[in-house]
């Protein structure tokens, strides 16, 4: 491509597909550090340092270079202030089912967020769901429930936790769907790093633990690779359909398994790979089907993180 043409379609295209797999390894990434600092720091003490300093990119461009358009909502202050609420809690509740069980297993279990998707939309959207869907979500939870199975392999506790984290991230899409009518993305991202900064420092002063010359790197990492995989998600949506970089979320589970594997010695059980092949399907089903309806959206995956 010379100097003096711009970039085709499809080379925008592969930018995006580029920017999204970069953005979910980044997110890996996030996950893994801080699924090593909870050994020895709170959930909530970990979400406040990612929190922080994720938020810091923002207030440079609003205080540095002027971007002070990012601030200004337009007409939904409260469900802005709801989407930072429940985006708090969502990510404290995420770290703390990685803390609870291995990579590849709390991945695939939250992404039964897209399970949640099609029951939260006919309660809250009126969202019509037909059968194929509706198939697929009982299928998908069938596919949890294999993959918690007998064994007891699985925490109990973690498993729960991972789900509740699932809902969560489903109803922050839900909630994202409605606000994307009347609010810019970077504004309802700002806010959201922003209070959700105050509201996970509250409990600092009775379960932050100063942490070590050898941790302070974990820390800065679990903020850093979370605001790099922002970055790089929304250059992917800039540059390729919210279809398609949707899709490359599911190459979480290949890091997720990667990491655990190298990190913890840790490799999924068969019953375990089946379950996950069964979640996984029944989710790629329900976002097929969403994108030919034209449901799927920037929101389906920012609101994940």
């Amino acid at each position: 491509m010379s100097a003096d043409t711009h970039p085709t379609h499809e080379e925008h295209v592969v930018r995006g597909m580029l920017a999204a797999m970069g953005a979910f390894f980044m997110f890996t990434v996030m996950n893994v550090f801080a699924k090593l600092l909870s050994d020895n720091h709170s959930i909530v003490e970990i979400a406040f340092y990612r929190n922080l300093i994720a938020c810091l990119p923002f207030l440079f461009l609003v205080f540095v270079l002027g971007k002070r358009d990012i601030l200004v909502i337009r007409s939904k202050p409260s469900l802005v202030s709801l989407r930072a609420l429940l985006g708090a809690v969502s990510l404290v509740t995420t770290f703390w089912a990685f803390s609870l069980m291995p990579m590849a297993e709390t991945t695939v279990l939250l992404f039964t967020s897209s399970l949640f998707i099609p029951m939260l939309g006919v309660f809250f959207l009126g969202e019509k769901v037909g059968r194929y869907r509706w198939s697929a979500v009982v299928v998908g939870f069938m596919g949890v429930v294999v993959m918690a199975g007998p064994t007891g392999q699985l925490s109990a506790l973690g498993v729960t936790v991972a789900i509740a984290a699932a809902a969560m991230h489903a109803t922050l899409q839900i909630v994202l769907r409605y606000l994307g009518r009347f609010e810019r993305p970077e504004t309802v991202t700002f806010y959201f790093m922003v209070i959700g900064t105050v509201i996970t420092a509250l409990p600092l002063p009775f379960v932050a633990v100063m942490p070590t010359l050898a941790e302070i790197p974990l820390l800065l990492g679990v903020g850093l690779s979370g605001a790099l995989a922002q970055l790089l998600l929304s250059t992917a949506f800039r540059h390729a359909p919210a279809a398609i970089v949707t899709v490359f979320n599911y190459s979480g589970i290949v890091w997720a398994t990667l990491f655990g594997w190298l990190i913890w010695n840790d490799w999924p059980l068969p019953e375990v790979l089946i379950g996950a092949a069964i979640v996984i399907a029944s989710n790629a089903l329900i976002v097929w089907r969403e994108s030919r309806v034209g449901r799927i959206t920037g929101a389906r995956v920012r609101a994940k993180f």
